[in-house]
């Protein structure tokens, strides 16, 4: 049983939102316990050792992981609904929910440069989100 083109599209677009939100925050999680926890000094197996314990015991990254997980999920279903095509160029709108984040959250500089790309990126999502999540047949 298929749904109405207005479901499916209505449902595509949920999972969308999805994605753009849980994505970046799930990125941000993990770089802030990432950078908290720190770059092993050496490359043995013994430092290495205590560098993945370490990031495998912060619950920072823990939601950071949990959070992709989301993401990852809400991406698998919306491509069993919609183009790739589609999928990916609309879930680039989380480029700009990063560079936000990023400034906001974690006190990183966005230039001017990389807040024009980041606009120039959500055009392009504005432009792909009037086009048909789905071209093709049902599989």
């Amino acid at each position: 049983m298929t749904l109405p083109a207005r479901a499916q599209r209505y449902r595509t677009h949920l999972l969308i939102l999805i994605m753009v939100c849980v994505g970046p925050l799930g990125d941000t999680f993990l770089s802030d316990g990432m950078k908290r926890i720190g770059a092993p000094s050496r490359w043995n197996p013994a430092v290495l050792f205590q560098f993945f314990e370490r990031a495998f015991t912060s619950g920072i990254v823990w939601i950071g992981i949990i959070l992709l997980i989301a993401f990852f999920s809400a991406y698998m279903l919306a491509l069993t609904w919609a183009d790739f095509s589609y999928v990916q160029p609309a879930s680039a709108m989380a480029y700009g929910v990063v560079a936000v984040l990023g400034y906001f959250l974690l006190g990183e500089s966005v230039t001017p440069t990389r807040w024009a790309g980041v606009a120039l990126i959500c055009l392009g999502v504005l432009i792909v989100g009037r086009t048909p999540p789905r071209t093709t047949g049902t599989v």
